[in-house]
């Protein structure tokens, strides 16, 4: 069994930077972005509770629900799309192999 995923991060010129994000340290996706000096600032720590950990979704496999504290924060915000979600939010696991994001501006 593999004990990383790979996870992509777009930037505005298209180029897609590779991120290798470990299985075994249930990790978030912010986490990893942050770890690999992406500009996140994730103010509140991963509590879904200020939203400058948002992305976009470009590519994945399935993701997990929702819930209603991130569904909430994403409807306040301006720059949010249908395949935004809070990268605290995602937890690196097997299924999120692949994922292709882009860090969205905070305001």
């Amino acid at each position: 069994m593999k004990d990383a995923i790979n996870i992509y991060v777009e930037q505005e010129s298209g180029e897609r930077i590779e991120l290798e994000a470990p299985l075994d340290m249930n990790l978030s996706v912010m986490e990893v972005l942050k770890a690999n000096e992406f500009p996140v600032q994730a103010v509140c720590g991963g509590m879904a509770i200020c939203a400058t950990c948002h992305v976009e979704v470009l590519e994945s496999g399935p993701l997990p629900e929702m819930n209603d504290d991130e569904a909430y924060m994403l409807e306040t915000l301006p720059h949010a799309t249908d395949s935004s979600r809070l990268s605290c939010q995602l937890r690196v696991n097997p299924e999120l192999d692949g994922l292709v994001v882009r860090i969205m501006p905070e305001a």
